[in-house]
């Protein structure tokens, strides 16, 4: 699992602003439907956050025009996207989407991540903590879970969504260690 890199990938600027015109609301049953299509294929997931099920984290992609309110409930998570953080969440979870990504579906090392300051985490840490061994666990790519509903387009919409989003920190690596040679 790489560590973080130098270079974080970043929506580019376009679409993210872009994502500043266009409404929110049809975005939101793309999400409903996502989280319970893993819901569906994980549920080991919600089992294993036990009480911290209950909790609200904020996910703040930095380039990106909105945030995600998800509640990972057993029986009904939902997911929301919205403009600005409420102040109501039990975790804040701040960094650009390729190194949320990366984070979640196990490509970066989060405490890399952390360490590195590429993310960073404000409030419940036993939650956050929680959170993140339930999804390590499940060994998600949520790029490709978050398209599945695609069906036979699916593949082309992973391709062009990871295009989109760029790689996770540490997946642009060059030289010997990208190459397999020892650096020294």
């Amino acid at each position: 699992m790489p560590a973080s890199g130098p270079f974080i990938s970043r929506v580019p600027p376009v679409l993210a602003f872009v994502g500043q015109c266009l409404p929110l609301l049809p975005l939101q049953p793309v999400l409903g439907a996502c989280l319970h299509g893993i819901q569906r294929r994980h549920p080991q997931i919600f089992d294993r956050l036990g009480t911290h099920a209950t909790k609200r984290f904020g996910l703040d992609p930095t380039d990106l025009p909105f945030v995600f309110v998800l509640e990972p409930a057993r029986v009904n998570p939902t997911i929301v996207a919205v403009r600005s953080m409420p102040q109501q969440v039990d975790v804040r979870v701040t960094g650009t989407i390729a190194a949320l990504i990366g984070l979640v579906d196990g490509s970066c090392d989060g405490d890399a991540l952390f360490f590195s300051r590429d993310i960073k985490v404000e409030g419940d840490m036993e939650a956050a903590v929680a959170l993140r061994n339930a999804v390590d666990e499940a060994g998600i790519d949520i790029v490709a879970e978050s398209i599945a509903w695609l069906g036979p387009l699916s593949p082309i919409a992973a391709q062009f969504l990871r295009g989109v989003i760029g790689s996770p920190p540490g997946q642009q690596r060059s030289g010997p260690a990208a190459e397999g040679r020892p650096w020294n």
